[in-house]
């Protein structure tokens, strides 16, 4: 049972990375921690200025690359620092990169919360895929064909028990068994998409599907590119290095334009252009 005496722990979705994507209700209780154990977050000082008189603690995980906070004993840490802080009595705060529910690892930090004797709140927040959707003007859903939608990694962490003795952890690329949904969306995929398209067709995923990839989803510097399924590799280039979510199936698909649509942008420009000199009009 928990202690009256002392706060919840905050478990907080930061979105996609632009402070202006935080809920109003996030905003809040972020300027109310006094604890804040953070993500790598695109922009860690604009979500500073909301609480700047809070101790800030860089938990974040940066892939499969060995180093503190990407493997288990990086969690366990975490878990034992939202603990450590909790019962010292601090308002302590849990800022996660999108939504916490969404591959953010919040079902072990629940429990060890819950273990502990505290209480726990959940705060939502825009996760990328639904900022990329934002983005592209390409609805998840559509009327009449696209009623499912799957949310999945393109790697996963391979077992300690498989990993090689000395060797820092490793991911492992994942693909479906079969298409499940009518759009599926894959997070992490950065560094996979070759290797996902070709997971994706051999599980039967026509090769003329249509594919959208987004990177640094809802930033200003986002990039997009559409494709093939067949043709996924080629974003590869485009999207190194950033963090990467692929949509897939029907909606991924274009909205169709409006057969007017192009001459009224005609017409507007037309009217923007600036006047010749010596033009009498």
């Amino acid at each position: 049972m928990a202690s009256p005496a002392l706060l919840p722990v905050v478990f907080l979705g930061a979105g996609p990375g632009p402070v202006d994507l935080l809920t109003l209700r996030g905003a809040q209780r972020l300027a109310a921690a006094e604890v804040v154990l953070f993500d790598a977050l695109t922009d860690v000082e604009g979500f500073r200025r909301l609480a700047p008189g809070a101790r800030w603690i860089d938990v974040g995980k940066r892939g499969f690359s060995g180093r503190p906070g990407c493997d288990a004993s990086g969690q366990a840490r975490i878990n034992h620092l939202l603990v450590q802080h909790a019962r010292a009595g601090s308002r302590v705060l849990r800022l996660k990169g999108g939504d916490p529910s969404l591959f953010g690892r919040l079902e072990e930090e629940l429990e060890a919360v819950a273990a502990a004797g505290l209480q726990a709140e959940v705060v939502p927040g825009v996760s990328a895929a639904l900022a990329a959707a934002a983005d592209l003007q390409r609805p998840l859903t559509r009327r009449g064909r696209g009623r499912s939608v799957c949310f999945s990694t393109a790697v996963s962490a391979v077992p300690a028990a498989e990993t090689p003795a000395g060797q820092p952890p490793q991911g492992r690329l994942e693909g479906p068994a079969g298409p499940r949904a009518d759009t599926e969306v894959f997070y992490m995929a950065g560094k996979q998409l070759a290797g996902l398209g070709r997971r994706l067709l051999a599980a039967g995923w026509a090769a003329d599907t249509p594919v959208a990839v987004v990177s640094r989803a809802g930033c200003a510097d986002r990039l997009d590119s559409s494709h093939r399924l067949d043709g996924l590799a080629a974003a590869a280039v485009l999207h190194a290095g950033r963090p990467t979510v692929v949509c897939l199936g029907v909606g991924a698909e274009a909205l169709p334009t409006p057969p007017h649509a192009d001459c009224a942008m005609l017409h507007a420009h037309k009217a923007r252009a600036p006047r010749s000199l010596g033009s009498d009009a």
